[in-house]
């Protein structure tokens, strides 16, 4: 059954007694109900028959309520936090207001807004692909670069995107070191050269934009010819390697025969030093004695002759195999000792003295006594007569 249907006993919805269609209820007793209930929340009493200014004043204080508890939202809103290794942008409807300091912070809401820049971490970036040398061949190159950022200002309003404009200079700084680069540098002994060479060529493009970034570390991570000439440039740097290696071999049998050379110089030149004081002293020996067989001969001339030439027969007859022995009225024998001449085999082979160390047992042949000479000397005389 209908609200408005006869029979329905006044349960009409907007309170209209009396059967009389009035229309809604008026928002002045709406506020005045919800005064009422906020009054008695407080410890005031309601008043049904109270006037229309106490009405007034109710809806004033809701209002003011309202405001207040807006105020305390809309102040503890703008609180945030800057993390530590963060700094955070301040943009005021849009515009660089300043930088923030990690921590808590307020800002105004819906008017200010916070942009957080990690300052501290360190990130990194890639760039790789197929490019041309300067001996006109194709090598495939990757290279990664660490940066960080320095200045939250530059890196948010120098440029559209910072990463993107970086991620661009890396690229245009590695194809024109690679451009100005040979193959065989790229592939092999000039890889340092090159990643010192793009961190260069890296900051010097960067540096009028003002990015606010930090180059940190470039590392050289890849390069290789293309898959198709792969196994052939295998080859080479095979051969490169081993000819490395043939090299530092060659160096270390220089450096072990050079030494030994060395040694044996100065052992040769030593030898040389003891023979030439060796020949010098026997020199000196020879000559002191015959400055001291020189007044001998002076006073005695035939018998210094005769002693001299019984000497070196001596000297001659001692190397001899042969021996003649002299009879006298009788006839001259000559035989072989076979134990005296394998004796002086032997001592032959071992002798390892020169000759002119025997010269003092001439001297001793020499001052031997001339009574024992002089009968030699007969028989001498008389074997040439």
């Amino acid at each position: 059954m209908a609200w408005n249907e006869p029979g329905n006993n006044d349960k009409d919805p907007w309170k209209n007694k009396g059967g009389k269609n009035q229309g809604p209820p008026d928002l002045d007793e709406l506020l005045n109900d919800l005064g009422k209930k906020v009054s008695g929340i407080f410890g005031g009493k309601g008043n049904n028959r109270s006037s229309g200014g106490s009405g007034k004043s109710f809806s004033s204080i809701g209002i003011s309520l309202i405001l207040i508890i807006g105020l305390v939202v809309y102040a503890f809103s703008g609180f945030y936090t800057i993390k530590e290794a963060e700094k955070g942008i301040v943009l005021r409807f849009g515009q660089f207001s300043g930088t923030v300091d990690p921590g808590i912070n307020w800002k105004w809401t819906f008017i200010d807004r916070i942009i957080p820049i990690d300052m501290q971490s360190t990130r990194e970036m890639q760039a790789s692909g197929f490019m041309l040398t300067q001996d006109e061949n194709v090598v495939q190159v990757e290279m990664q670069i660490q940066y960080r950022v320095v200045d939250a200002r530059n890196y948010v309003f120098s440029v559209t995107n910072a990463d993107d404009s970086l991620s661009q200079s890396l690229d245009s700084a590695l194809r024109y070191v690679v451009g100005h680069a040979k193959m065989d540098d790229i592939l092999t002994s000039g890889r340092e050269q090159i990643r010192q060479s793009v961190w260069q060529e890296l900051e010097k493009v960067i540096e009028p934009y003002n990015l606010g970034l930090l180059i940190v570390d470039v590392n050289f991570k890849d390069a290789r010819p293309p898959n198709e000439v792969k196994d052939a440039f295998d080859d080479a740097i095979a051969a490169q390697e081993d000819e490395v290696r043939f090299l530092r071999e060659a160096e270390a049998y220089a450096r072990g025969i050079e030494p030994r050379a060395r040694g044996r110089v100065k052992r040769m030149e030593q030898e040389a030093l003891a023979y030439k004081q060796q020949t010098v002293l026997d020199a000196e020996g020879e000559v002191a004695r015959f400055e001291k067989i020189l007044p001998e001969y002076q006073a005695a001339p035939e018998v210094t002759r005769q002693r001299l030439y019984i000497a070196t027969m001596e000297k001659v007859y001692s190397n001899a195999s042969k021996v003649m022995v002299d009879v006298d009225g009788g006839n001259n024998m000559m035989y072989l000792p076979l134990d005296k001449i394998m004796q002086q085999q032997q001592s032959t082979n071992q002798r390892t003295t020169p000759q002119s160390y025997s010269q003092p047992q001439t001297q001793s042949g020499i001052n031997s006594s001339p009574s024992s000479s002089t009968g030699r000397n007969d028989r001498f005389n008389s074997g040439r007569n």
